[in-house]
């Protein structure tokens, strides 16, 4: 045993690399993570009550820890759900479709508007958004189904999600498990998203085109996306009123980041601005389309955002829970429990693994790289990102430096693998809009994604 740790140091750690054997083996964590936390805190309190207690405290901590993050995806879902209802969102994507005149083009715009998109919308609301309205158009030049798909998930559940610029959920919660400012960890993600990104969607381009030329690859032509079963309420505003609104919108979302950088807004104020103009657009584009109906309309749209918040983060609660503990949450949820000159469980960890084990840049960054995509896994690409955070400043501790480097790069890791690229039922959302199987998209990226997740790794080492 390493001198200085506890028995709850020892309790974490195997609880740590328990949750990463469940991942590799696709089952769920919720059970684990459950168990962890009563054992540290039966270990710290000696009382089975206390111990139960801990357990839905955690989960109230966790819940309060990621709310504005669940929060503001779930708002913007409500939002996207009126968009899609009144048929603006086609108007708002229309004039990147008169771009479209080759398949390259439509590789390369198709996957730059989702993108745009899915930084303002998130990944999940952008594909239907992008999807519906571009892939007859891709389709028509020559891009085949599997084209639109794989720029799809590159570069919106790949780049915008695994970087969330705008929302900022996913640093956020890295962030609050490393023990950072999130500006620290966006700061630090930029040139690894950058890379990433540069080297994924070159790469899937290259062997796009490479099958397409040799005859692998053909349009599909009973592809073509059939109309919308409510098309009917598209007209009920008039095209006018669309066009109007499909330039206002973009334009208060342009002031929000304006507003960002003028007044150095980062975090939870960032978040909470672009929230806010979410609900103002909401409530703008339901009274003019629901009119008499909008106020029961407002609720309805709202409930649904919700209940997709939830669904997303439900998985997540119950695995930052555990994390939590191992940094700040432990004493608010447990008490004073810690032995004496502890600085966390996660910092001591870090502490005695330097003392213990000669670590670098390179084992840093590979195990990063690896715990990333490990917990990427079950699909989630969120579940594990909490864990990576923790792992990150316990190896960040253990050299002395490059936390917020080590940080990004297992949150670029785990939401490449598990956000929506190889991970078969991650990808069903996009597979389904263009009509192609899962299991071939997720080939298709595998290579390129790999490809990419090494490179970055490489980089991380350079610039720790």
């Amino acid at each position: 045993m390493i001198s200085g740790l506890s028995a709850l140091h020892y309790i974490f750690l195997v609880f740590t690399l328990l949750i990463l054997i469940v991942m590799i083996r696709k089952r769920d964590t919720t059970l684990t993570c459950i168990i962890g936390i009563f054992l540290l805190a039966f270990v710290a309190t000696n009382s089975i009550s206390s111990s139960v207690i801990t357990i839905f405290n955690s989960f109230i901590f966790a819940i309060t820890e990621l709310l504005g993050t669940i929060l503001i995806i779930s708002v913007i879902v409500a939002m996207s759900g009126i968009l899609s209802k009144s048929g603006i969102n086609e108007v708002m994507i229309s004039p990147f479709t008169r771009l479209i005149k080759t398949p390259t083009l439509a590789y390369w715009v198709i996957g730059i508007v989702m993108m745009v998109i899915s930084w303002f919308f998130w990944p999940s609301p952008a594909v239907a958004l992008v999807g519906a309205v571009m892939l007859p158009v891709a389709l028509k030049v020559g891009l085949p189904a599997i084209g639109v798909a794989v720029a799809m998930n590159l570069f919106g559940h790949g780049i915008a999600l695994s970087s969330d610029f705008v929302i900022q959920g996913a640093p956020k919660l890295t962030a609050e498990a490393a023990g950072l400012p999130v500006g620290e960890v966006i700061g630090a993600s930029i040139p690894l998203v950058a890379v990433m990104g540069v080297v994924t969607t070159i790469t899937a381009f290259v062997l796009l085109r490479r099958d397409m030329k040799s005859g692998q690859l053909k349009v599909e032509t009973d592809a073509l996306l059939t109309k919308d079963d409510d098309e009917e309420s598209k007209k009920i505003l008039s095209e006018k009123t669309k066009k109007n609104l499909s330039i206002i919108i973009p334009l208060l979302f342009l002031m929000d980041v304006i507003i960002m950088l003028k007044l150095k807004l980062t975090g939870g104020d960032a978040t909470a601005l672009i929230g806010g103009t979410a609900i103002f657009i909401l409530i703008i584009i339901s009274v003019l389309f629901h009119k008499n109906d909008s106020l029961e309309e407002i609720t309805k749209y709202l409930v649904k955002g919700f209940k997709f918040g939830f669904e997303v983060f439900g998985p997540v609660i119950p695995i930052a829970a555990f994390f939590y503990l191992g940094d700040s949450g432990f004493l608010t949820v447990v008490g004073e429990f810690l032995p004496e000159g502890s600085m966390g469980i996660v910092n001591d960890l870090g502490i005695a693994l330097a003392n213990a084990v000669p670590l670098n840049n390179t084992v840093g960054a590979i195990t990063l790289t690896t715990v990333g995509s490990i917990t990427g896994l079950d699909g989630s690409g969120f579940s594990g990102i909490s864990l990576a955070g923790s792992v990150a400043k316990l190896f960040g501790v253990a050299i002395g430096y490059g936390t917020a480097t080590l940080t990004a790069l297992g949150q670029v890791a785990a939401i490449w693998v598990g956000g929506g690229t190889i991970i078969p039922w991650a990808v069903i959302p996009v597979a389904a809009i263009c009509r192609v199987d899962p299991f071939e998209l997720t080939r298709r990226n595998f290579k390129p994604v790999v490809i990419g997740l090494a490179v970055t790794t490489l980089v991380a080492m350079f610039i720790m």
